[in-house]
């Protein structure tokens, strides 16, 4: 049998390529874009001129995030409620750091952090939520996987019942959720560092304004 040409080949394999469906953000529970330097445009360059006939795409609304970020600071308590929250147009996601949520390898929260959960559900209120609201749990990779993993759901399902009857307690109590527990899986910052693995013991809570 005659052996297949490599220009055959090589199409086959982009053929191929063309074909493997493209994997999805939503996949994961936290997004972590990942920043890049802007490439430099030459405004002058003729191969930016529209071609005779051409149009331009309809306007689009991007789907901008803003970001408050105090989960790296030195030193916080449960009062100072230490969280990261990110905003844009499709989400809202409140990222609550462990420590300051329950004593170490806990998932009994302090009366301060119960508060902070009670402002985040009023918040929840205010954006006439309606889609399903997820409470996601994370640890560090130190100890087993599996004891990550209990311990991260013990402690979403200690976040989620703050939430749910401070919502209820508001007069909406037909909320869906989504409770979970990951373990050490998507960390946000790196193991290897005590400040790194304190950023990824949280709890997340994200939902969709209507």
């Amino acid at each position: 049998m005659p052996r297949p040409r490599p220009v055959a080949a090589a199409a086959l394999g982009l053929a191929l390529a063309l074909v493997t469906p493209a994997a999805h953000a939503d996949d994961v529970p936290t997004a972590q874009p990942t920043p890049s330097a802007p490439t430099a445009v030459d405004a002058n360059d003729p191969d930016l001129e529209l071609p005779e006939g051409a149009k331009l795409a309809p306007p689009k609304v991007l789907d901008i995030v803003s970001v408050t970020d105090g989960s790296s600071s030195e030193d916080a308590s449960a009062e100072d409620g230490e969280e990261r929250h990110e905003e844009s147009n499709s989400s809202v996601t409140y990222a609550l750091q462990a420590d300051v949520l329950f004593p170490r390898d806990s998932a009994r929260l302090n009366p301060a952090a119960a508060a902070r959960i009670r402002a985040i559900a009023s918040d929840i209120d205010a954006k006439n939520v309606t889609q399903p609201i997820r409470v996601f749990g994370f640890t560090d990779n130190l100890g087993s996987y599996e004891h990550g993993e209990v311990l991260s759901k013990k402690r979403a399902d200690a976040v989620y019942k703050i939430l749910s009857g401070r919502l209820a307690s508001l007069g909406n109590d037909s909320h869906a959720f989504q409770v979970r527990g990951y373990s050490e899986d998507y960390p946000i910052a790196d193991n290897s560092t005590e400040a790194g693995r304190k950023q990824n013991r949280r709890v997340e809570i994200t939902f969709r304004p209507s």
